[in-house]
């Protein structure tokens, strides 16, 4: 990792710059595939499967109760019993989160209302590969159910025999998502963005995904709402004398590990720590089996000293991290202080991957500097909040000046008579 002692503010920008790759060719080839997608349907998929994955789709592209079924059989016990009780706690939690109406008298005879209504069609985009995330379908498919969406469907790659992740089906299924798709990368965003004659189209897309499927998601968002832009994983932990080097490695490996365009930095407060934190990491680093992923994401990583607790709060919300982790003496004060975040982890014993798992939060969450503006994924991602207003003949009488002279400053005579006619009346 590359390391800067009390860094002058003019070099802040550049620290805390993400990794940029020129996607235009990506996009070129995006493009094409959206629009084979949107033109040609199944017939795309099963197309595209073949060419990109060397995948048969042309048995079926939809997963069946049968395969659903074979695959429940397979997952352990053991991991059953953990997917089990992730569960119950990402439900706790985002249940917690229920918006309470609001319905209000603003003034004598108007009565002004606002409701949380479900989005009725969603698609959800379950990562597969090497290490197919089984623990987004949680992520995503319990709030949509909480929330109360008609429909969810989930859209995942299969392996080159044809079937998807035990693992992937088990939480499916035990979440109620209603139907299952063999159908990774742009393809399978283009396919709940415009529907095929297998796969319906959706509202709202959620989901993670490489750097295709987060073009994919770019591009369709004209047409459907998406969760999120999202881009490569990242965590920042901030440390001092209390932290424990090798707990402040382990993070910093976790969120390593997922992809070579990760990004990962250490904020603390002086450099005998960053050295110890470094040693960690050489250390831990050998044991791993996705070291090479690792090393690639260490090389653009960073472990920054800066001595003011001050200057590193405000280095920390300058970059917005994904991930915040605060191993300090003192962490909740610190963590009143952040204002830019996706998800904050508090003192030593909070690993990132609590949250990536089973401590109830959800993982779905805004990278690239995007935590200054908006939330990780929540209940409130999968509603719409609508608003009503009633009002009497009195409530008329008393707010129709208001009305009439306002539209009248705008220039607006239909909507001044509007309230005119009613008030005459």
């Amino acid at each position: 990792m590359k390391r800067y002692i009390d860094p002058d503010k003019s070099l802040w920008q550049e620290l805390t710059a993400r990794v940029m790759v020129d996607d235009a060719v990506i996009e070129g080839r995006v493009a094409s595939i959206l629009e084979r997608v949107r033109k040609d349907g199944d017939k795309a998929l099963i197309d595209l499967a073949s060419e990109i994955d060397k995948v048969d789709l042309s048995a079926g592209i939809e997963v069946s109760q049968s395969e659903i079924a074979e695959a429940v059989a397979l997952v352990s016990d053991e991991l059953k019993a953990s997917v089990e009780a992730a569960y119950a706690n990402i439900h706790k939690f985002h249940s917690a989160q229920k918006f309470i109406p609001v319905d209000v008298n603003t003034s004598p005879g108007v009565r002004c209302v606002q409701k949380a209504v479900p989005i009725q069609k969603v698609g959800l985009y379950i990562p597969g590969g090497s290490a197919p995330l089984f623990s987004t379908v949680l992520m995503l498919a319990i709030p949509a159910k909480v929330a109360g969406c008609r429909e969810v469907i989930l859209c995942t790659p299969c392996g080159r025999d044809g079937k998807v992740a035990s693992a992937v089906l088990y939480a499916a299924s035990l979440c109620g998502v209603d139907r299952i798709f063999k159908v990774g990368g742009a393809q399978a965003v283009a396919a709940m963005a415009y529907g095929t004659q297998t796969v319906p189209a959706v509202d709202k897309i959620f989901g993670p995904g490489n750097r295709y499927v987060t073009k994919a998601k770019e591009m369709v968002s004209r047409k459907v709402a998406i969760d999120m832009p999202a881009g490569p994983s990242e965590v920042l932990v901030m440390a001092d004398e209390s932290a424990v080097p090798s707990f402040v490695a382990s993070d910093l490996l976790s969120q390593a590990e997922h992809g070579p365009d990760s990004q990962v930095i250490l904020v603390c407060d002086n450099e005998d720590l960053a050295y110890k934190v470094q040693m960690a990491v050489d250390v831990q680093l050998e044991a791993l089996p996705r070291k090479e992923v690792a090393l690639k994401a260490l090389s653009e990583s960073r472990m920054i000293v800066i001595p003011s607790i001050d200057r590193q709060i405000e280095f920390v919300n300058m970059y917005g991290p994904e991930h915040l982790i605060i191993s300090m003496s003192d962490p909740w004060s610190i963590a009143e202080r952040i204002t830019a975040a996706g998800s904050v982890f508090i003192g030593n014993y909070t690993p990132e991957s609590a949250g990536d798992y089973a401590s109830g939060t959800n993982h779905t969450l805004p990278t690239s500097g995007w935590a200054r503006s908006m939330s990780g994924v929540n209940l409130d991602s999968f509603v719409r909040k609508i608003t009503y207003q009633e009002i009497t003949r009195e409530g008329i009488s008393a707010l129709g000046s208001t009305i009439v002279t306002m539209a009248q400053a705008e220039g607006l005579d239909a909507h001044a008579n509007a309230a005119i006619i009613r008030i005459k009346s």
